[in-house]
C-alpha cells in the first residue's frame, strides 16, 4: 500500500504539472461555474424566487456547487482517454508500478480542480451577495464533503474514459449522464414544485441528498439524514465504479 500511494502521488504530480502548463484546462472549474451562477441568478432568479434574487442566490449556490463538481469530473475521463491514445499508458505499463497507480494518481490530482471550484463559487458568490449563515466550521465541512463526493463521482468518468474510443465521445457520454442528474434534482427548485413522476426520480437521484447536505451546512436546514444518504452513495460509487474502471483499464491499456 505504501508503494501504491507513492506511485500514485508521483503520477498525481505529473497531472498537476500538465494542468499548470495548460491553465486553459481550468475553464470548466473557474469561468464556467461563474457564468452559470450569473445566468441562473439574474435571468431566472426573479421568476423562481418571486422577485427576490438574493433569496434565490442563497438557495441556488449550494446546488450550483454540487453541479459544478459533477461537471468538473468530465475532463478527467477525457484526459485519461487522450493519454491512452497517445501511448502514454503503454509506457506506464512497462514501469514497475501498480496497475492502478495511473488512475488513482489522476483522480488524486483532481482534488486541486474541485478545491478550485469551491473557492471560486464561494468567493464569487459572496461578491454577488451570498452569505454563509451557519459559521466557518460547517462551511469547511461542506467544502470537504463536496470534494469527497467529487472524487467518488469522477470514477464514472474514469470508467467511461477507459471504454470510449475518443475523448470527444467521453464528453458526450458524460454530459448525457451529468445533465439529467443535475437538472433533475433539487439544485434549481424545491422538489415539491415538480410533477409527481419527476419527484420520484429526484428522490433517488444521488445529487439530491448531496445538495441537501451542502445547503444545510451553508445556509441552515436538516443535515443528518441527507448526509447519511450522501455517504452511502459515495461508498456505492466507489464499490461499483473503481473495479469497473480498473478492469476496463487492464483491457484497454
Amino acid at each position: 500500500m505504501t508503494a501504491i500511494a507513492r506511485h500514485s502521488a508521483a503520477l498525481a504530480h505529473r497531472s498537476l504539472i500538465k494542468t499548470i502548463r495548460t491553465p486553459e484546462a481550468l475553464i470548466d472549474v473557474t469561468i464556467q461555474p461563474v457564468i452559470f451562477l450569473l445566468l441562473f441568478t439574474y435571468l431566472f432568479g426573479g421568476a423562481i424566487g418571486d422577485g427576490d434574487r438574493h433569496a434565490y442566490l442563497q438557495f441556488l449556490l449550494p446546488g450550483m456547487l454540487a453541479q459544478s463538481l459533477a461537471m468538473g469530473g468530465v475532463a478527467l475521463g477525457q484526459n485519461l482517454n487522450a493519454d491512452i491514445e497517445k501511448g502514454v499508458f503503454d509506457r506506464f505499463r512497462s514501469l514497475p508500478i501498480s496497475r492502478s497507480a495511473p488512475l488513482v494518481g489522476a483522480v488524486l490530482a483532481d482534488v486541486v480542480r474541485y478545491l478550485t471550484v469551491c473557492v471560486v463559487m464561494l468567493a464569487f458568490g459572496s461578491v454577488m451577495g451570498f452569505r454563509v449563515e451557519t459559521g466557518a466550521v460547517p462551511a469547511v465541512a461542506a467544502v470537504a464533503l463536496s470534494i469527497g463526493f467529487g472524487l467518488c463521482f469522477c470514477w464514472i468518468s474514469v470508467w467511461v474514459g477507459m471504454l470510449a474510443r475518443t475523448s470527444g465521445a467521453v464528453q458526450g457520454i458524460m454530459f448525457l449522464l451529468v445533465l439529467p442528474l443535475t437538472f433533475g434534482s433539487n439544485v434549481f427548485v424545491e422538489t415539491d414544485t415538480l410533477p409527481g413522476w419527476l419527484q420520484a426520480f429526484v428522490q433517488v437521484n444521488p445529487m439530491t441528498p448531496l445538495v441537501g447536505t451542502i445547503r444545510g451546512l451553508l445556509v441552515g436546514g436538516p443535515v443528518a439524514e441527507h448526509l447519511i444518504v450522501t455517504l452511502l452513495w459515495m461508498a456505492g460509487l466507489l464499490v461499483v465504479f473503481v473495479p469497473l474502471a480498473l478492469r476496463a483499464y487492464a483491457r484497454r491499456a
